[in-house]
């Protein structure tokens, strides 16, 4: 048997750097991996998406070359291929850059396999028994497939098949409205499928506010995409090369035929085969492991981190489930998953940037609120660059002026968002926002406009 001070299963966002402090702090420290080093980000999520999203935005951009007063001879074309090569090329260069940091940990030790428990201090690799008094968990999540009728009976992919496909569906059905199902239907409409999304909920993003909802639906409908939601009865069936979606919907046909299918019903954990109940380890009922506001399982000397433990699915919330943890345990410090101030982006074109409560959670509070909005063709940042969909709203506690959210669906809202939401990290109330002197022509000089549009909501009964 071998034994380290610390052993951490899982190398994505948040085990390697976990693994490169604990070596730095002069701890021996194991890190297995059982598929690929990087986690889901690097190798089916952000690095794969965000670089097919930047070539269908290029072919967007090229086929509206006129509305700049541009000239291209001839029609835009894709080359699927190249556009995985050049989105694959990104997905391996970070992950061989962070599995040779890996290796290069003094005192760290890389090893490849499927980790399982036999008890709360010792894991079996293979043939190899491993033991530490501390193990941190970081084996992330999958997609989810629900138990459809006929679901196996069709072909169908999920985001880690679609990010590999080198041609481009004829008719993509995605069944999934939500944000990896409208990624991909922006990302292959442009590319020059027919694109239909499935949503058996009432509407898109069923997270966001009915008006961001409708906004998004309006982006993706102006561009082609058939959007059907209310699918209550889903189901599936081959007919020759076809795949048929059953929908039975309120309106519209009550099956879809199409070539391709993508489902992207949500996540789950990978936990389910390490042996967790062994070593005293709890789950919730969808198999997410309960942690406490460190980070701590269930099981003493145990932590887990990342997609896993329920507390977030973004890589910057894994990192900071690592950050949390190094602190708490390397530098004495106190810190606490519940200190975290959610945000998190949506990146269709153009893209939506979200902190903090929606209108909806903030009257649900039953506080006395003021919401200010502005739609982005009134700003000027947005005519200039002829990308006027969409709208910026902040929501804010009357009382207290506090500001407690914001949301730009517009161009560049990804980044917009970021001045709200450091503001909201330092404790600043919208007077702050309101003073500040933004750079022009930007999209963030639009928030102290906001906030002086800003009006009295009634709290919800």
């Amino acid at each position: 048997m071998r034994t380290f001070d610390a052993i951490i299963i899982g190398a994505g966002q948040a085990g390697p750097s976990l693994a490169a402090r604990l070596s730095g702090a002069g701890r021996s420290v194991a890190i297995i991996e059982r598929k690929h080093v990087g986690g889901t980000c690097i190798n089916t999520g952000c690095k794969p998406t965000k670089a097919l999203v930047a070539s269908a935005h290029a072919a967007h951009i090229a086929r509206r070359a006129a509305d700049f007063g541009v000239v291209i001879g001839g029609d835009v074309t894709i080359d699927m291929p190249s556009v995985f090569r050049r989105s694959h090329k990104i997905t391996l260069d970070s992950r061989h850059s962070n599995e040779r940091w890996l290796e290069g940990l003094e005192n760290g030790t890389l090893i490849r396999g499927h980790a399982r428990f036999e008890d709360r201090t010792t894991l079996r690799v293979g043939d190899e028994r491993l033991s530490a008094p501390q193990i941190f968990i970081n084996v992330g999540g999958r997609a989810s497939i629900p138990d459809f009728p006929g679901i196996h009976d069709v072909p169908s992919m999920t985001n880690s098949d679609i990010v590999m496909l080198e041609r481009v569906p004829k008719h993509l059905i995605i069944v999934g409205g939500s944000y990896i199902g409208l990624e991909f239907a922006q990302m292959y409409r442009r590319f020059g499928a027919d694109v239909t999304i499935v949503e058996k909920g009432p509407r898109l993003v069923a997270r966001e506010d009915e008006e961001i909802s409708d906004a998004i639906q309006t982006v993706l409908e102006h561009e082609g995409i058939v959007v059907r939601t209310a699918a209550e009865c889903i189901r599936f069936s081959r007919d020759g090369e076809d795949v048929i979606v059953g929908v039975s919907c309120m309106k519209g046909e009550p099956d879809i035929r199409g070539s391709d299918i993508l489902l992207a019903t949500g996540r789950k954990p990978n936990t389910d085969d390490l042996g967790l109940d062994v070593a005293g380890v709890a789950l919730d009922e969808r198999g997410y492991i309960i942690v406490d506001d460190a980070l701590a399982t269930s099981a003493p000397g145990i932590w887990a981190m990342g997609d896993c433990n329920g507390r977030g699915a973004f890589t910057h919330t894994a990192y900071n489930d690592f950050e949390i943890i190094a602190a708490n345990l390397l530098d004495g410090e106190t810190h606490r998953v519940s200190d975290r101030l959610p945000g998190y982006a949506l990146y269709i074109d153009p893209p939506l940037g979200r902190v903090g409560m929606s209108e909806r959670e903030a009257r649900a509070s039953g506080r006395r609120i003021l919401v200010g909005r502005l739609p982005m063709a009134r700003v000027g940042r947005a005519v200039e660059k002829g990308e006027t969909q969409g709208l910026m709203k902040i929501i804010a506690d009357a009382d207290t002026r506090e500001i407690l959210g914001a949301a730009v669906l517009g161009t560049g809202g990804d980044e917009a968002i970021h001045g709200v939401l450091d503001m909201m990290n330092v404790g600043a109330r919208y007077d702050d926002l309101r003073w500040a002197v933004p750079i022009h022509p930007t999209i963030s000089e639009f928030w102290p406009t906001l906030v002086l549009g800003m009006k009295p909501m009634e709290a919800s009964s």
